[in-house]
């Protein structure tokens, strides 16, 4: 059995854009970059910015807030008992193995 995944949930992805555009540093970040940043492929970060995709692993969401220059909150909320993981759509699911 594999251990319970801690997601984070983006609280808007209009705001992802906006950080996106103005970093902390003052310059922008392309999808590629961020994706690299955060290990991820860049179709997710396109998904996030789009409202296509909410959740994200708890580290990704770390690299991303720590690459755009803010805290962790300022985008993301935690899962748990107040706020429920967002079930991926059927297109995203995993296939069982």
């Amino acid at each position: 059995m594999r251990p319970q995944e801690n997601y984070m949930v983006i609280i808007s992805p209009g705001l992802l854009v906006q950080l996106m555009e103005r970093t902390g540093d003052g310059r922008s970040v392309s999808v590629r970059e961020l994706a690299d940043a955060a290990g991820c492929h860049p179709s997710k970060i396109d998904a996030l910015r789009n409202g296509r995709r909410e959740k994200s692993t708890i580290d990704e969401a770390l690299a991303i807030a720590k690459r755009l220059g803010v805290d962790l909150l300022v985008l993301w909320e935690h899962t748990g008992r107040t706020v429920p993981v967002p079930a991926e759509p059927p297109h995203i699911a995993a296939v069982p193995a």
